[in-house]
């Protein structure tokens, strides 16, 4: 009976444990540590001020090597490559931007569309970083590399396009057959926010109404209430709540920052306006690395991944010289598996020797 006692109190100290460090993990997680780690590397946060009038925010770090241009994807900031930028910096000179419409680069809709975001780029990639760069980009991000690589080949080392929506970004493709998640979860979100008005708080009304919340089954309910009661509380904080892993959360503590008129220019295609994406991948002439995140499908038919293998194939045939790393992954490779972005820019980097 003894043994019986002591074993059941060494599972009860275990779980108590367990929790303790799931709730510590949902209030202080690993982002915290990552930007730290970033800020003790040596990056500094910085403004460039171009011609036009706009301001492009950035993170810099210390000069080791040939630079790199990190651009990201919707809806966060420079920030967001913390997870990677320290071990980076060790072999590059890095420069992560915040596209306008988020972080603290210029917040004005006439700048939202790829070809003005690609032309405010290269004037910083000419006076601010100074010399020819490698360019990575993450999904929306990764169109803006493709575009730079296609329309300023003399600033262009190679190109990195980290799981591109191409082929899957203006509102036809995204809606073929059951849609994608992106659609689903974020555009339509996005614009059915902007045309109510019972709720001014964006994401409260995500945890309402979003897609990926709808697949939380149950706990919607909870999960949603919690939110609204932290944000009636803390209206200035993206959400941390103990008990909900904080990877349900991660993308609504950027999006304070992030300009609503951005998303809503993927909703009504006027951010590809202009931009023929077969011709631009054709225009590359920089050696790419084209990083997949593996494809695949919710049960109702929803695709969860940038772009679908058939639209894979089809950017591949597009490049003259690419090379095509897969993983199995969620579409933010770079955050969940740091390693193999870092080695994916190194491979880049030796193609150019």
């Amino acid at each position: 009976m003894q043994v019986v006692l002591i074993v059941l109190a060494f599972l009860v100290i275990g779980s108590v444990a367990v929790l303790g460090y799931f709730f510590y993990r949902n209030l202080h997680p690993i982002d915290d540590r990552y930007l730290q780690q970033t800020l003790a590397a040596g990056f500094t946060e910085q403004t460039a001020a171009l011609d036009n009038g706009s301001v492009i925010n950035y993170g810099e770090g210390p000069d080791n090597g040939p630079a790199l241009l990190l651009i990201h994807g919707q809806g966060v900031s420079w920030e967001d490559y913390a997870a990677v930028l320290p071990e980076l910096s060790k072999n590059y000179h890095v420069f992560a931007v915040d596209c306008f419409g988020h972080g603290q680069s210029s917040h004005d809709p006439a700048l939202y569309s790829c070809a003005a975001n690609g032309q405010a780029l290269i004037a910083f990639m000419e006076r601010v970083i100074g010399e020819k760069c490698f360019v990575s980009g993450h999904s929306s991000g990764g169109i803006l590399a493709a575009w730079l690589g296609a329309n300023a080949p003399e600033l262009v080392s190679g190109v990195l396009l980290e799981d591109p929506p191409l082929f899957s970004v203006t509102p036809a493709e995204m809606q073929e057959g059951s849609g994608c998640f992106a659609w689903q979860d974020t555009f339509t979100t996005i614009h059915s926010f902007q045309n109510q008005t019972d709720e001014t708080d964006f994401v409260v009304y995500y945890f309402k109404h979003g897609y990926m919340v709808s697949l939380f089954g149950g706990l919607k309910e909870p999960v949603a209430a919690a939110v609204a009661t932290f944000r009636a509380e803390h209206p200035d904080q993206g959400p941390r709540i103990y008990w909900i892993p904080y990877a349900w959360l991660r993308l609504m503590n950027t999006f304070d920052h992030y300009d609503l008129a951005f998303g809503e220019t993927f909703y009504d295609g006027s951010w590809m306006n202009g931009i023929d994406q077969e011709a631009m991948l054709k225009m590359i002439s920089a050696p790419t690395i084209y990083l997949k995140a593996e494809t695949n499908y919710g049960q109702d038919g929803v695709l969860y991944a940038a772009n679908s293998d058939e639209d894979a194939h089809k950017v591949q045939a597009c490049l003259s010289d690419c090379e095509t790393m897969t993983i199995k992954s969620g579409h933010d490779i770079h955050y969940e598996h740091p390693d193999f972005f870092i080695s994916a820019v190194k491979n880049l980097k030796n193609k150019t020797k």
